[in-house]
């Protein structure tokens, strides 16, 4: 399941550091934050379907790598996303 382009601008416009800013990794990381919940709906739904299971298990893999780089170079910028994403609780 992919991010609409309405509600991809969107999480651009409330996670950018600056004007046109799509590569920052709090950007990617909300980015891919919807895609995952997205796609955990639809394995809740399909439970046999392996194929998005393991692309799901990819997302995540990548944004944990996203969250691991911005806490080693900002952990101020790190726990503000944790906590405007509700990853942790």
């Amino acid at each position: 399941m992919s991010v609409k382009a309405e509600r991809k601008k969107s999480l651009i416009k409330e996670f950018a550091i600056h004007e046109g800013d799509v590569g920052s990794p709090e950007v990617q990381v909300a980015i891919l934050t919807e895609r995952i919940r997205n796609l955990t709906e639809h394995v809740k739904i399909h439970k046999k379907d392996l194929h998005t299971r393991r692309g799901l298990l990819a997302l995540v893999s990548r944004r944990r790598r996203l969250l691991d780089y911005l806490k080693i170079g900002n952990e101020a910028r790190y726990l503000s996303l944790i906590k405007r994403l509700e990853l942790r609780k």
